[in-house]
């Protein structure tokens, strides 16, 4: 049975996650069980390569890691969010903090994740902060067309 959403013509758009880690076997891995589970995916090594992607294109959700050599997490997420703030970032860590925490918490991350993550569990957030990100666009979107209403008086 095709459902009704298929039928109405809509269709269903794959959630943008970029992975940002230095650990490169790690973030291979993640993104072939996200990749798997239907999520479109890129990666990138460094918390520029991330910046230099968030400039060249659209993702719904950010999965970063807090230490990286070079920028590290809590730095390219002020970055990212001062690029992109309807951009949820969750972040990772192995050797996760209660300051790094709130410092993440206090610069826009999302949430926040131990590695190694459950997959189950990283895919739970993304979904959620993926939803977030939409009901904030949908909302702007309905402000713009008001406002576009109200103008032409209608």
């Amino acid at each position: 049975m095709i459902p009704d959403s298929i039928n109405k013509g809509v269709h269903f758009m794959r959630i943008r996650v970029l992975l940002v880690d230095d650990e490169k076997e790690f973030i291979e891995t993640l993104a072939e069980r996200l990749e798997v589970r239907d999520f479109a995916v890129k990666t990138a090594f460094n918390g520029d390569e991330a910046i230099s992607m968030i400039k060249e294109r659209d993702f719904d959700v950010v999965v970063l890691d807090v230490l990286m050599p070079g920028k590290n997490g809590i730095e390219t997420l002020k970055e990212i969010k001062s690029l992109k703030p309807l951009v949820n970032i969750i972040m990772l860590t192995g050797h996760a903090t209660v300051e790094t925490a709130i410092d993440g918490m206090k610069a826009g991350a999302y949430d926040y994740l131990m590695k190694p993550t459950d997959t189950n569990e990283l895919v739970s957030k993304i979904t959620k902060a993926h939803n977030i990100k939409a009901e904030h666009e949908e909302r702007i979107r309905k402000a713009e067309i008001n406002k576009i209403i109200e103008k032409r008086g209608w």
